[in-house]
């Protein structure tokens, strides 16, 4: 079925403080069992002064949007042209009375403290004994004056069924209890950070407030402890199976003034009170792996008072060292105010920073290729030249890389084999081709014909080294390779001829030379 919450539309008009000063009278007036009102009353019970016909205004506007409802008003009627004037008695509808309350809860919520209620784990605990007591008197049958005794003959015998209506008033005094305790324990939490990040507090005022609050917490830490452990053993005591029979009883006593209940409307009613008990057992009773929502509750009070001692600490440290950082960054900006040029404001700010150019900026390629495009030359100032736009995350966190858990460690044994495999392949192939090189005797350049690629950029090398050595290019020339593992001696042969060396990429043409190629390293330190 689809709601209509055209009854907070008041909040947002124009006139919502005489809206609300009109149906508060109503609320009121509704705690006194006055259901009906006049215009002339709801204006003598506004707490400020209004005119009549604004309030007539009002209460048919309200009407209009289905928070009041208008009766014809026939009461003290002595004439005729009375009784044909529109005279109206207005009542909250169902819809606005439910507005009414909705507000209460949020005007509650928003001005009720936060706190950790000591007495309230008593009184839970005490309304746990009670329950007890009426499963025990709905189960047990012994005689009143203990056993092995026969009861007197006008006796009265237990009752084998529990009083649903003391169970009922025990049980909706139980869940008041537990839900005040667990909405103002989730206040204080919630609370509990902003109350602890007193930097800004006198000293004095902090000591005296640290230690109003830690007796505070230390006291209901130790209640807590000491309730949890009964109250946990109370809740296993009362388990399922028994406790199911106390909480029919009670949906059975809620539906008892309801006209015709069906048999959703008891499903209804025992499935909510058998979450409300869920809910009640898991506060204090841990299941599974997780715990108890009191352990929780416990751990966060203990951990309030070493924030607590480290805020003070950090107080203490501030007043003794007279350093602020808040206050030198003000400091610092007046005198960035006072700097006469824009040369004057960088020296302070290399002085004041000592910063360097930042390497680990990284910006994006759009930025890089605008800048590839239109330069800005290094005399230009910071506030005329174009912004840079760089990483959200850097400019959020202050990291480029993000946070969390560090990324598993690549296993590269596969890459290292194979590179390994690729590395003494590419040896072997080197000592092939300085084999395929190496003469041992004077032989001519044109003996040394059809050499691979590789032993033909081996040959490359030697008489690139050759040919850099020499001083007269009639002479014998002796060099050796950069690593030192192949030497070569050039002696021109005098006949003029010339030598041809062909390989796969082409053919290479000169004087023909008379070449001796040695290794001058082993083959395996060459290798």
């Amino acid at each position: 079925m689809a709601t209509d919450y055209g009854t907070f539309a008041h909040l947002s008009a124009d006139k919502r403080h005489l809206y609300r000063a009109v149906l508060r009278a109503f609320a009121a007036a509704k705690g006194r069992f006055v259901l009906h009102l006049r215009p002339a009353d709801v204006r003598a019970a506004m707490a400020a002064p209004a005119d009549l016909e604004e309030v007539e205004a009002a209460l048919r506007q309200l009407v209009t949007w289905g928070n009041l409802s208008a009766d014809p008003d026939t009461a003290e009627v002595t004439t005729v042209e009375e009784f044909y004037r529109a005279r109206f008695l207005f009542r909250l509808t169902p819809e606005g009375e439910a507005t009414e309350r909705a507000l209460e809860v949020f005007e509650e919520g928003l001005i009720r403290p936060g706190e950790l209620q000591t007495a309230a784990l008593g009184d839970i605990r005490d309304l746990l004994h009670e329950l007890r007591d009426h499963l025990d008197v709905a189960t047990s049958r012994q005689p009143a004056d203990g056993p092995g005794i026969s009861p007197p003959d006008d006796a009265v015998p237990h009752a084998t069924a529990p009083d649903a209506a003391k169970v009922h008033l025990t049980l909706r005094s139980l869940w008041h209890r537990f839900e005040e305790l667990t909405d103002r324990a989730q206040a204080f939490v919630a609370s509990l950070q902003r109350t602890v990040d007193l930097h800004a507090v006198d000293l004095d005022a902090l000591l005296a407030y640290k230690d109003g609050l830690i007796e505070y917490l230390e006291r209901f830490i130790g209640e807590l402890v000491v309730a949890q452990a009964h109250i946990a053993a109370l809740l296993r005591d009362l388990a399922v199976a028994r406790i199911d029979r106390l909480l029919d009883a009670a949906a059975e006593r809620e539906l008892a003034d309801a006209l015709e209940p069906t048999a959703d409307d008891r499903e209804a009613a025992r499935q909510a009170w058998r979450t409300r008990w869920a809910g009640l057992v898991g506060w204090f009773l841990p299941d599974g792996d997780r715990p108890a929502q009191a352990e929780l509750l416990r751990s966060r009070a203990r951990s309030a008072i070493p924030a607590l001692l480290q805020a003070i600490a950090e107080v203490n440290a501030r007043r003794l060292s007279r350093s602020d950082r808040a206050g030198d960054l003000r400091q610092l900006a007046r005198w960035f105010a006072a700097c006469d040029s824009d040369a004057d404001a960088h020296r302070l700010w290399r002085a004041a920073f000592a910063l360097t150019p930042a390497r680990h900026l990284t910006v994006d390629h759009d930025t890089l290729a605008a800048r590839d495009q239109h330069p800005v030359p290094p005399s230009t100032s910071w506030l005329d030249a174009p912004p840079v736009h760089i990483s959200p995350r850097l400019r959020r966190t202050g990291r480029i890389t993000r946070r969390g858990r560090v990324n598993d460690v690549i296993d590269r044994s596969k890459e290292k084999a194979l590179l390994a495999e690729l590395a003494a392949r590419e040896a072997a192939q080197v000592v092939a081709a300085r084999r395929q090189l190496v003469t041992d005797r004077p032989v001519r350049l044109s003996e040394l014909s059809h050499l691979d690629p590789l032993a033909f950029e081996l040959f490359l090398d030697l008489l690139g080294a050759a040919l850099a050595a020499a001083v007269e290019l009639r002479g014998p020339v002796v060099a050796t390779t950069a690593d030192g593992s192949l030497g070569i001696e050039l002696v021109p042969t005098g006949d003029g001829s010339l030598a041809e060396v062909t390989t796969r990429d082409g053919a290479l043409r000169g004087p023909d030379h008379l070449v001796t190629i040695r290794e001058t390293l082993s083959a395996g330190v060459a290798s």
